[in-house]
């Protein structure tokens, strides 16, 4: 090849633009060349078309309205004929409800006009983070370490994790109470574009209203009585990655209110400041209610549910993967052992048989439990179906003994629930037996007549260890 064939040679090209404003075409350009990509450049979707017909890129950025068609019709058009491409469409201001429509077509992100370049930049680093991440050797992240299971239902729901990895879109969790959704949720960051940033996870219902806001967006110094110094929120927290909101229908509706302008805007004001602040952050939010149900009663607002429910990804209970419970057991046990520096115990075919029969209201977490007060209960190597607290009919055995101890068989009640005498009454016998024994765990579980990993099991239920 001659020195004037190569210098006339087209060069290859990181980002395709697409806008039919050609000083909207030139920003872009040169806001992109600043970071080093190059760029082809289209004015209409048949010149969009002719270009990935020829080419492939790293990035396409496209306008929404188009002389002949607009930027929908190019993004279904682009998971046709390029599935891998991060397609980002550049959107009126106020156009959400345009936007979370791409979004659903498997758009990766959407800028609003005027175009910020910050926006811009960062929105170009996390697809270009993306592709990256999927040319590299993948080594299995710890979120889906802990994704055990082999079910049809198991299998569909981490393939459907997986793609809405590929973008930006808000994702709403749903499932029963202890079936894994922030497991899911750690699955999502970290097949995605911003694994290398934080994920803050957030239970709704565990923070107190009055709090809220400074939670969520941060304060200023001397915004409110106590406020002795400036303080980040859980927004600020997760810039660059991914904020989780557990239990989100928890929250009360005035906290709704500000939440849906920070998710809408991208940005948030700390109590006590006078301007807002950019924030860079991607919501998944999860709970185990039904929130088309709340917002049928007036207590979940309608644009806020619209807004984080563009993509639901339902998490099955364990009842419905009966045939994965071997597995999460065996890994559970194994767990339990590393913990505990002992060899892991392993289930009777009885008891396995009967645990695969359990519809398991409480799911994943209720198994925990169960194995887990199994193993301290237990005096062999193997757990039998007397040592799982499940009757051979499936109902959990809560019948407690004679002063306040459980019998063999008995799942511990919850330490916290209202108006369980007998588990009260247990707690201040053991404490009586720890005192009297200047606190030596071993004199203290003889005087009581269990062992030593009877009693550790229960201190640990309690938060006592």
């Amino acid at each position: 090849m001659t020195q004037v064939e190569r210098r006339n040679r087209p060069r290859a090209a990181d980002v395709l633009v697409v806008d039919d404003e050609d000083d909207i075409r030139e920003l872009l350009e040169l806001s992109l060349m600043r970071m080093g990509l190059a760029c082809d450049t289209a004015g209409s979707v048949t010149a969009a078309r002719a270009l990935l017909t020829e080419r492939r890129y790293r990035l396409c950025l496209t306008d929404m309205r188009l002389p002949d068609g607009d930027g929908l019709e190019l993004v279904e058009h682009i998971q046709a004929v390029q599935p891998g491409l991060p397609v980002a469409v550049i959107t009126a201001f106020g156009s959400i409800e345009t936007a979370i429509r791409a979004l659903k077509l498997g758009a990766f992100d959407f800028v609003t006009k005027p175009v910020e370049l910050k926006a811009l930049r960062e929105l170009v680093q996390h697809a270009l983070r993306l592709r990256e991440g999927e040319s590299a050797e993948h080594v299995a992240a710890p979120a889906e370490r802990n994704l055990i299971g082999r079910s049809a239902a198991f299998t569909q729901l981490c393939s459907q994790a997986q793609k809405l990895a590929r973008n930006q879109a808000p994702v709403f969790i749903h499932g029963e109470s202890g079936t894994g959704k922030e497991v899911i949720a750690r699955l999502i960051h970290a097949r995605g574009a911003r694994a290398a940033g934080p994920f803050v996870p957030v239970n709704c219902g565990a923070i107190s209203p009055e709090l809220m806001e400074s939670e969520f967006f941060g304060h200023r110094k001397g915004s409110f009585t106590g406020a002795s110094a400036d303080k980040s929120g859980l927004f600020q927290a997760a810039s660059g990655g991914t904020l989780f909101l557990d239990e989100i229908g928890e929250l009360p509706l005035a906290m709704q209110v500000k939440l849906l302008r920070a998710i809408q805007e991208r940005a948030v004001r700390p109590v006590g400041a006078h301007a807002e602040e950019p924030v860079d952050v991607r919501i998944l939010s999860a709970s185990h209610q039904d929130l088309g149900r709340l917002v049928a009663e007036g207590r979940f607002r309608q644009d806020l549910f619209f807004r984080i429910n563009v993509i639901t990804l339902r998490v099955p209970p364990l009842r419905e993967r009966r045939e994965d419970i071997p597995d999460l057991a065996a890994h559970i046990l194994a767990r339990l052992a590393v913990r505990e520096g002992e060899a892991p115990r392993r289930l009777s075919a009885e008891a396995l048989e009967l645990l695969q029969r359990y519809d398991f209201p409480g799911n994943v977490r209720e198994l925990e439990n169960l194995l887990e007060r199994a193993c301290a209960l237990c005096e062999g190597v193997e757990i039998g179906s007397g040592d799982l607290g499940v009757d051979a009919d499936c109902t959990p055995l809560v019948v407690p003994a004679v002063g306040g101890a459980e019998r063999p068989g008995t799942p511990p009640s919850d330490p916290g629930a209202p108006g369980d005498a007998g588990e009260e009454v247990e707690r201040l016998r053991i404490i009586r037996a720890l005192e009297q024994t200047r606190w030596n765990r071993s004199a203290a579980a003889r005087s009581l007549g269990m062992t030593l990993r009877q009693l550790r099991y229960r201190l640990q239920k309690w938060g006592m260890e």
